[in-house]
């Protein structure tokens, strides 16, 4: 292959890489990381990647000693969504002189801007489409438009509840929801500068301890037809992550929230603060992983043991205790969601080099790696080229995470 195909192909890969960067709104605001492990040869890990949870631990009071376990808990990234897009270059194309720097940017703007946008469009879909099924907590009033800092705000506590850290909170919000913030939140209140972005932009840069992102990718949640039932017997016990349920006449949703026991008389599980573990003033939320019309499995587990380091519920789920949903009935819900950084994850790997080394370039920045393989099509005197990226996404500490909630669709 010739030298100047060579720098044609790295040309492509800097060029891919450095548009990747420009193009995301998600993923350059969550934990990025790389793993070189998926590449090389006699270290193949598969497709899983372990990582160790935080150790929670309880205090003591009194001179005698309490010597508790320490038990370290491990989650993992599976990294195995292959993404790529696919072009076809003619003989037309390839006389590109790859030197001249007028010709670059061209043919960039030709072929790898849109060709990059597209991918990272996808791998941020589905990276928020995680993040947001595995967040649990929400924010706001399900049916009452989100045009006051009042939900922000909620969430912003819910974080501060969970102890998230109070730098490098991002919130991604969609274009409608924007707009109506924007519009019904008081100029007074924003520094000069927002006070700009507002009014000349239609965005807010930053507010509630957090940098804002308009991204027309929030995921959707979309209740199920019925939002409301009890607790009907079953296993209770510490660490639960299903509850045996009546009274639903359809599924719940995978991604929905709710909480238990808000009847009268009834005792509901409501929200401790992870260290003193004192009660909060709201019930725990809980979102769905899976569900019958008998049967919910959710996240996260019940632990209300109080001498549990783990204790995140202020007591025991009761027998015919209510199981009420955020929503209405049917209705779905667009979910802007504010974060601190190391709530979520996306990692990628190293992709194999194949074939020829002039052939295929692998290239990685700031914990994004991708590959450019090129080959030759002689039936159609064209070069086949695709750029692929191998990627896991994961919400490794989603307490620090809070979805906003407010008109349906």
């Amino acid at each position: 292959m010739s030298n100047n195909t060579f720098k044609f192909i790295d040309m492509v890969a800097n060029e891919a890489l450095s548009i990747a960067h420009e193009e995301s709104a998600l993923l350059s605001t969550v934990d990025r990381q790389y793993d070189d492990s998926f590449e090389k040869q006699g270290a193949k890990i598969g497709d899983t990647l372990r990582v160790r949870s935080p150790v929670k631990f309880k205090t003591s009071t009194g001179n005698a000693m309490d010597v508790q376990d320490i038990t370290e808990a491990t989650q993992n990234i599976t990294v195995d969504a292959l993404t790529h897009v696919d072009m076809d270059f003619s003989h037309v194309d390839l006389t590109l002189k790859t030197d001249d720097p007028s010709q670059v940017s061209a043919f960039s703007k030709r072929y790898i801007q849109p060709a990059m946008s597209q991918l990272i469009s996808i791998l941020e879909y589905n990276a928020m489409t995680t993040y947001a099924k595995a967040t649990y907590q929400v924010a706001g009033t399900a049916g009452s438009a989100i045009n006051a800092l009042t939900t922000p705000n909620l969430a912003r506590a819910k974080l501060n509840q969970q102890l998230a850290p109070k730098s490098g909170r991002c919130v991604q919000m969609d274009s409608v929801t924007m707009a109506s913030l924007t519009g019904g939140v008081p100029s007074y209140f924003n520094p000069a500068n927002q006070i700009k972005d507002a009014f000349t932009e239609g965005f807010i840069a930053r507010t509630s301890m957090a940098d804002y992102y308009e991204n027309e990718r929030c995921w959707t949640m979309a209740n199920g037809a019925d939002v409301a039932g009890e607790i009907n017997g079953g296993t209770i016990a510490n660490g639960m992550t299903s509850i045996t349920v009546d009274g639903f006449s359809a599924a719940p949703a995978v991604g929905s929230v709710f909480t238990i026991g808000s009847g009268s008389g009834e005792t509901g599980v409501y929200d401790v603060h992870p260290e003193t573990k004192a009660a909060y003033s709201h019930l725990k939320q809980f979102v769905v992983t899976a569900a019958t019309t008998t049967n919910i499995t959710f996240s996260p587990p019940i632990y209300y043991s109080t001498t549990d380091p783990r204790q995140n519920a202020s007591g025991i789920p009761a027998d015919n205790a209510d199981i009420v949903f955020v929503g209405a009935a049917s209705a779905s819900y667009v979910q802007p969601i504010m974060y601190h950084k190391e709530a979520f994850q996306f990692v990628t790997a190293d992709l194999p080099i194949m074939g020829g080394a002039e052939q295929c370039v692998r290239k990685n920045m700031d914990g994004l790696s991708l590959r450019v393989w090129m080959d030759g099509d002689i039936k159609n005197n064209s070069l086949l080229c695709r750029i692929d990226i191998l990627s896991g996404a994961a919400a490794l500490r989603p307490e620090w995470a809070c979805r906003m909630i407010g008109a349906a669709n």
